[in-house]
């Protein structure tokens, strides 16, 4: 499955329903349960504001830009390998969440240390950054976390404006 599905870099076994289909594989099953418990906590809470429809657009963009950032920095890579999982559009759940509910506290697990959600995700992207431009956390796709997050900032603003032109 990982051959034809999981997204590969560009002349490295790429084609274009990678883009789509990468999300739907994971790395084990601990990698799939976070995914899970991401989406619920976070997806449930912006479904009740936004209806289910509006929830899955919002899901689907964020993963495929996710995507396609991942695809522009790991087809600059010496050695290709795969991108799998769905925490690019989670990312943007997340950061959709801290928009919408900035005061509502969040938890951490390891300190557990109580913050406010846009406290947290700031910490959680610019941790990404960190990671993803030093290359620490290897086989963890950095890129396409904060490409969803940055497509999950720049729907929300593009829809906002949408709002207010009417």
């Amino acid at each position: 499955l990982f051959d034809w599905f999981a997204l590969w870099p560009l002349g490295a076994g790429f084609a274009p329903w990678q883009l789509a289909t990468y999300a739907l594989l994971h790395g084990g099953l601990l990698h799939l349960a976070f995914n899970m418990y991401g989406l619920w906590m976070f997806g449930s809470a912006l479904e009740q504001v936004w209806g289910p429809r509006r929830l899955l657009q919002f899901y689907v963009v964020c993963v495929l830009v996710a995507g396609g950032v991942q695809l522009l920095v790991a087809s600059g890579s010496a050695v290709p390998y795969p991108t799998v999982g769905a925490s690019g559009g989670l990312f943007g759940l997340l950061l959709g969440y801290a928009m919408l509910f900035p005061h509502r506290k969040l938890m951490l697990l390891f300190p557990p240390i109580p913050m406010p959600a846009w406290l947290f995700v700031t910490l959680y992207g610019l941790l990404e950054l960190y990671l993803g431009v030093t290359g620490s956390g290897v086989g963890v796709a950095h890129f396409a976390h904060l490409g969803g997050m940055v497509t999950g900032y720049l729907l929300l603003t593009y829809w906002a404006r949408q709002r207010g032109s009417r």
